[in-house]
């Protein structure tokens, strides 16, 4: 409205002038000079008066044109003391500055708001200019995800974690894969998600960073179950027969009529291969019915444990043990208060079957030690953790410690390590490995 005003007012200026100049043209046309004598000085008064208010406009749309070109539309123009040819001008402007500031709060709250919901989400979410790799926006999720402070650019990574930046940068957009990286010494599965976004004429690659360790250990602990169920009833049904036929054909051998006849050497070695199905087949059922363990556990009996007794405790039963191997136990507790939610019996469980295996391990050292310790992270997740300096392990072997029937001993049904991260994962925890070759092994157990 205000401009319209403007347009008008200017519309008059150049008609009143338009008439003037034909009136001159005019009168002098028809040789009437006095008449000119009077136009021409109204004619220049009004020419300048135009000019001038043209400058003066031109002057104000300038001043204007920078604060917008430097983006500060905080000016207030006086309108008042402005001179009433450009009072309606400078209407428009504050009107204008008006507007944008109330766009640019709008914006800001939404981007505030923004802001929190990314910082309260779990996901990390990261993104950075394709072109450059200067980091847009990090979220706390994903900084601690990653374990860094502070990431300027995504180059950064390079350095840090090759293999993760080689991952990020050749990520397709609309495209996922599950990494895994350390975090707090320990592996974990992230599925990353990567999409592009255009501002201000630069790409961005934004990437989500979700944690499905938890998720992918319970899916396949499941899987497990599944496979076990059917696996143990159908070696059951198939191998119970065999074992109770083989007992019924020797109790045959041995009958008076049988064992007494011409025939009864000749029969030995029928017995005696009779007596090795018999032999394998309890033994094929005692190996079945063991990994049956893994699906008994169904209910946790939930209680708060000191981890000072339970530290106290393991060291009692396993100490003759330990004594008889000369191998040292080192108890590390910073916080002899500290305690844990979890189910007492399952847990010393996993612990011994653990003490088990480090005992194993370090029995050839010169100076065999086993640590068991405890702390809480700074994410508030305590960790049980017990570390021994013997043998290590490869990391394929690594990668398979937890599968059931899988064992790197000889003697080993491969049920102890599948039962304790079942164990952990009942009690919405996690247990993983750490293992260097030739320097040791430690088991991490954390607890929400």
């Amino acid at each position: 409205m205000i401009f319209k005003r403007y347009k008008w007012q200017l519309i008059l200026q150049v008609l009143i002038l338009s008439a003037l100049l034909f009136a001159l043209s005019y009168f002098t046309l028809k040789h009437q000079y006095a008449y000119d004598l009077v136009l021409v000085p109204i004619a220049i008064y009004v020419i300048a008066k135009l000019i001038r208010y043209l400058n003066k406009v031109q002057q104000e749309v300038h001043e204007f044109a920078e604060a917008v070109h430097y983006r500060d539309f905080s000016r207030h123009y006086a309108v008042k003391t402005a001179p009433a040819s450009i009072q309606e001008l400078r209407a428009g402007f504050n009107e204008i500055n008006e507007t944008y500031q109330t766009i640019r709060r709008e914006r800001e709250t939404q981007y505030h708001y923004l802001q929190n919901i990314l910082e309260l989400v779990g996901t990390g979410i990261l993104s950075y200019e394709q072109e450059s790799g200067d980091t847009g926006w990090i979220n706390d999720a994903c900084k601690q995800l990653l374990e860094i402070p502070y990431l300027r650019s995504i180059h950064s990574l390079q350095s840090r974690d090759p293999s993760l930046y080689a991952e990020l940068t050749n990520l397709k957009a609309g495209s996922s894969k599950v990494v895994t990286i350390t975090q707090n010494l320990q592996q974990i599965k992230v599925l990353l998600t990567a999409s592009f976004i255009r501002n201000e004429g630069k790409l961005f690659k934004l990437i989500a960073f979700q944690n499905v360790s938890n998720a992918m250990d319970e899916s396949e602990s499941n899987a497990w179950q599944k496979l076990l169920n059917v696996m143990t009833h159908e070696i059951m049904n198939s191998v119970a027969p065999i074992s109770s036929l083989a007992d019924t054909l020797k109790s045959r051998l041995q009958q008076p009529e049988i064992a007494d006849s011409v025939v009864s050497s000749e029969l030995e070695d029928l017995e005696l291969g009779i007596d090795t199905i018999k032999r394998r087949s309890d033994g094929l059922l005692k190996f079945t019915q063991s990994y049956r363990s893994l699906n008994k556990i169904t209910k946790l009996e939930l209680e708060t444990i000191p981890v000072y007794n339970l530290f106290e405790n393991l060291n009692t039963l396993m100490l003759p043990t330990l004594d008889k191997k000369n191998i040292e136990l080192d108890i590390i507790l910073k916080d002899i208060n500290l305690t844990i939610e979890a189910d007492l019996n399952l847990l010393e469980q996993v612990m011994i079957n653990l003490l088990v295996n480090a005992i194993e391990a370090v029995k050839d050292r010169q100076q065999p030690l086993i640590t068991l310790s405890a702390e809480v992270q700074s994410n508030n997740k305590t960790i049980l953790k017990i570390a021994d300096n013997g043998v290590g392990m490869p990391p394929e072997i690594q990668e398979k410690i937890f599968i059931p029937f899988f064992s790197t001993r000889k003697t080993g049904s491969g049920i102890g390590l599948s039962l304790c991260k079942q164990i952990m994962l009942m009690h919405k925890g996690n247990i993983q490995v750490q293992s260097v070759e030739g320097k040791g092994t430690a088991f991490i157990l954390q607890f929400s």
